[in-house]
């Protein structure tokens, strides 16, 4: 015969091993690789639909923080005009940088070494040295970790932020307000657990995408609040609605939610909108309330600035996060316009008027958070995407300098929440370039701060498509335990 004789219906030996390629032989293959321990694990799909909610879940360990407050500065705070002295560059002043840069923008890019343009003293008894221009969190300033050795090592806006914001150097994945609310959910059933107070000035550069819950269920989305009243619009229902009326139609709106959400188990998108619309009618007495900061005493809100015009917004919405957090809000971030700290040129006059802004409200945050007993649990965090270069940009005259980007070595502080106060962490080099002591990557950053809440950064996991996903997605990330107390 050949292959195989038809009329007999008998098969040769060859097409035997050939027809049981993928029968016999390979159960037998099957069997000795798992014998011998060389058979990968087999994949466990998820067969079970998945329910996404906010109630409050446990942590892996004890807690230090149960809260936190990101006071987030677009653009790039200049580290070395604000926390990071660097005596050396003085006397290289106006000459020529000895090593090697990379510019942002190369075609106002100089060489000429430009030192801090304000005095540093130090402060409190723990001698840090600040910049002249932060007179009042130098009176907080044995309250505050401040870290000047923060890399992300992307030279861009976008990059950076999506660096320190989520975790990754790319668009679409969620912010770490989010991955709280996935881990821990919420204290509160009557507030969002992550809300963002914006700038009256206009959003943020990269508007929402500061608080999106990227590829996590919508349900973890962050609130971008509105600067000015109402702060969130629809609170009030129609006058012929309130009392009884609503509370009947809000009955009815749940019953049919339910019986449609029963029709389609395990539709996420389904069950967030239902979640955001119940939160929604809890929200309308207590946002309002929350937000709302006529009943605080004159003092402290001469502590914050609400009586000064230039720092009545930052003021109020420190004032407001605070009042957030004391009700129940996870994570709570105050955010600026635009990219306005991003000084390319007139770093004369804007970092003075940026800082007059903001110093005294972000300081009386950490003073009255401690006052009240809330700073052991309430992690408090300033800081922006990226520093800046120790030369000179724009070489057009003193009013007309500024610093391009610097995301190889910059600085920021964090307070409260399990971190030990009156400590500076890491070092950049001599120039205030690059980090180069006790390095902090957006990924320690991240994994840092999950540790503080009670939870380990490798095991916040979110499966996705096959994947499994985490905030630090990174092998190296390290719990930067030197900053705690």
């Amino acid at each position: 015969m050949n292959s195989r004789d038809k009329s007999s219906g008998l098969c040769s030996r060859r097409h035997f091993v050939q027809a049981s390629a993928f029968g016999l032989g390979s159960m037998a293959l099957t069997w000795l690789l798992q014998k011998d321990g060389l058979l990968a694990a087999p994949a466990m799909p998820d067969l079970k639909p998945r329910s996404f909610d906010m109630k409050p879940k446990p942590s892996h360990h004890e807690p230090r923080a149960r809260a936190m407050i990101s006071i987030f500065m677009v653009g790039g705070p200049s580290h070395i005009d604000l926390f990071d002295p660097k005596p050396l560059l003085k006397d290289y002043e106006g000459k020529k940088f000895p090593g090697e840069l990379k510019f942002d923008n190369a075609g106002q890019a100089s060489s000429k070494v430009l030192p801090g343009l304000w005095e540093f003293k130090k402060h409190g008894s723990s001698g840090i040295e600040l910049s002249s221009l932060l007179p009042h969190l130098a009176k907080v300033v044995d309250d505050i970790c401040v870290i000047r050795s923060m890399k992300t090592g992307v030279n861009n806006h976008h990059q950076s932020i999506y660096a320190l914001q989520g975790g990754r150097i790319s668009a679409g994945a969620p912010t770490m307000g989010s991955w709280l609310n996935f881990a821990l959910g919420s204290q509160s059933q009557e507030l969002p657990a992550f809300i963002t107070l914006t700038h009256p000035e206009g959003g943020p550069e990269l508007a929402e995408r500061n608080w999106s819950n990227g590829w996590l269920p919508s349900l973890y989305q962050g609130v971008g609040v509105r600067p000015k009243e109402p702060r969130i619009l629809n609170l009030d229902p129609p006058h012929y609605l309130k009392g009884s009326g609503q509370a009947r139609q809000l009955e009815l709106l749940r019953e049919l939610n339910q019986e449609h959400l029963s029709q389609h188990p395990g539709e996420l998108d389904l069950e967030a909108r239902i979640a955001s619309y119940e939160l929604a009618a809890r929200m309308q007495t207590a946002a309002k309330e929350a937000m709302d900061i006529s009943g605080e005493s004159e003092a402290t809100r001469k502590l914050y600035g609400v009586d000064q015009e230039h720092t009545r917004d930052y003021a109020t919405r420190c004032l407001i996060a605070r009042r957030l957090v004391e009700r129940g809000v996870r994570f709570v971030q105050i955010i600026n316009n635009g990219q306005s700290w991003d000084q390319h040129s007139g770093l004369v006059k804007a970092l003075p008027e940026l800082c007059a802004k903001s110093d005294q409200p972000t300081a009386a945050l950490v003073a009255d958070l401690k006052a009240r007993g809330l700073l052991d649990s309430t992690l408090v965090h300033w800081g922006g995407e990226m520093g800046r270069l120790p030369v000179i940009q724009n070489d057009l005259g003193r009013e007309k300098i500024g610093r391009d980007h610097n995301t190889y070595g910059f600085t920021m502080w964090m307070a409260g929440g399990g971190i030990k106060g009156g400590m500076t962490f890491g070092e950049t080099d001599e120039w205030g370039h690059h980090a180069v002591k006790d390095i902090v990557t957006h990924h320690d950053y991240h994994a840092t701060i999950l540790h503080l809440f009670g939870l380990d950064h490798s095991k916040v996991i979110y499966r996705r498509a096959g994947h499994e996903l985490t905030l630090t997605d990174h092998k190296s990330a390290r719990v930067v335990r030197e900053i705690m107390s």
